[in-house]
């Protein structure tokens, strides 16, 4: 098969499109045929060495989607044909945090593209369902939960949204939902917008019936977001957030903030924070070691929350609203799976609105 793979840690230049070996599908497991796989900050980390471990030559790309191709032994669920996305967390189901529901909590934890050669190729390796031990009452019984999907076809069966939709949705409801609790009225403050994990806070937030305030440098990106739906927009290249924030609120603060920056903004998002509130946060884009002074924290006993990914139960909740059309991924734009040096080029420039993507033909 075709596949984007890197021998060695570095800039976009060291992405080489080349053969490498089609992988086969082992017990419980699925081969899927990858027509698109989006883009997300976490492929430009393994890609520089940033995450450790990473088994060179290495395939990055944690979402896709495409059609079974082949299913192993004792994976009959999808039928070859069946086009299908899917969650890019593993889990083993076995550990004691499977057994509780965490999944993300996994003591073997993998996630496509990271610890395992992801989707930047024309097929992909993943597990049919998940854990046999992590089950969840679902629709009045009990079943696995699957990490597989069908495809809800968004634009006539085109793969791109359902391409876009897993890992960016799955973090910003747990974010939202899960560790926040956000709740009818509450003000949630949503940094960078323009972002995956950012617009689908957006969505998810405006649908739990909060007040949204988001920022960005972009004016442009600013009232694409009004069009979706933010109540409030800060341009924090002309103003400092946290004061704008705190003027906008009547010097009471925001009741979330939801945090992927990093070291860039972290002051200012404990400092936009009213007493009590809660930041969660799923990244360091900027760097993971911000000035911090803690007294901000205990003094006006603010809760803070690391998030990762989500768990089975997370998965089927949005995939639910993505069904009723709820919730909806936004793609910015498209690359041959060949132009993946300048996809992530663009992505680590910040210069999309939405989820990039990359193309992919069909395995022959």
């Amino acid at each position: 098969m075709k596949a984007i793979r890197f021998h060695q840690h570095g800039g976009p230049e060291v992405l080489r499109y080349e053969d490498a070996p089609t992988p086969q599908p082992g017990p419980g497991e699925v081969l899927v045929g990858l027509r698109a796989a989006a883009l997300n900050h976490l492929d430009l980390f393994t890609r520089k060495g940033d995450v450790p471990k990473v088994p060179l030559p290495h395939i990055g790309g944690a979402d896709g989607a495409g059609v079974v191709a082949a299913n192993g032994p004792g994976a009959t669920r999808y039928p070859a044909g069946t086009r299908v996305f899917f969650d890019p967390g593993l889990s083993d189901g076995t550990c004691d945090y499977c057994a509780r529901g965490e999944h993300s909590l996994c003591e073997r934890w993998e996630i496509l593209g990271e610890h395992r050669d992801g989707t930047y190729a024309q097929a992909v390796v993943i597990p049919a369902v998940g854990g046999s031990i992590a089950r969840y009452w679902v629709d009045g019984g009990t079943a696995p939960l699957d990490v597989l999907r069908p495809w809800l076809e968004p634009r006539q069966g085109d793969p791109f949204e359902a391409a876009a939709f897993p890992l960016v949705f799955l973090t910003a409801w747990r974010m939202v939902v899960s560790k926040a609790r956000v709740l009818p009225g509450e003000t949630v403050l949503i940094l960078g917008i323009g972002g995956g994990v950012a617009l689908a806070a957006l969505q998810i937030a405006k649908h739990m019936g909060a007040r949204v305030l988001v920022t960005s440098s972009s004016q442009e990106k600013l009232d694409r977001a009004r069009a979706m739906g933010a109540d409030v927009l800060i341009n924090h290249k002309a103003t400092d957030f946290s004061k704008e924030v705190w003027g906008i609120t009547e010097k009471r603060g925001v009741d979330v903030v939801i945090e992927n920056v990093g070291a860039a903004t972290w002051a200012g998002s404990i400092r936009a924070l009213a007493r009590g509130g809660r930041l969660v946060t799923c990244g360091a884009t900027s760097g993971p070691k911000p000035d911090e002074d803690i007294r901000r924290i205990f003094t006006k006993q603010i809760t803070i929350y690391g998030s990762t990914m989500g768990t089975r139960h997370d998965w089927e909740q949005l995939n639910r609203l993505l069904a009723a059309r709820t919730l909806r991924p936004v793609v910015d734009r498209a690359f041959p799976l060949e132009q993946a040096a300048q996809a992530q080029t663009l992505l680590e420039h910040g210069e999309h609105f939405g989820k990039l993507v990359l193309t992919i033909p069909p395995l022959s």
